[in-house]
């Protein structure tokens, strides 16, 4: 049995295996926006991929495997009025959600009501 430094080298193959899976991976990033709007309970859509975010207020966090900037285009709706279109770079640079939600962006959008 082969030994570095006093312990048995197949105790170690394990631990050097998963050093160099994760050597070349970048940790995760995460960046927040709190959505408002005037007047309140609008739907936020992601328009990357039509995902319901929520209803404002509402605090949504992204989530970055390189943490570059990410470029975010959301609608807002209600009934009664005109729908709204935001568009906007947001940061990923938080190193965990819990951060990046303590630091959120803010987006306000006022809906015009339909006539």
């Amino acid at each position: 049995m082969a030994f570095v430094s006093g312990r048995p080298a197949a105790l170690l193959l394990p631990a050097l295996a998963a050093l160099l899976l994760t050597a070349g991976c970048s940790p995760k990033k995460y960046g927040a926006v709190q959505f408002h709007s005037e007047p309140e309970e609008a739907e936020v859509l992601n328009l990357r991929d039509d995902a319901l975010l929520g209803l404002t207020p509402v605090l949504v966090v992204w989530e970055s495997d390189n943490g570059e900037p990410q470029y975010v285009t959301v609608q807002m709706r209600k009934a009664g009025y005109l729908e709204e279109i935001a568009s906007f770079w947001l940061n990923t640079r938080y190193e965990s959600r819990e951060s990046a939600q303590e630091d959120p962006q803010p987006v306000t959008i006022i809906l015009k009501a339909r006539k």
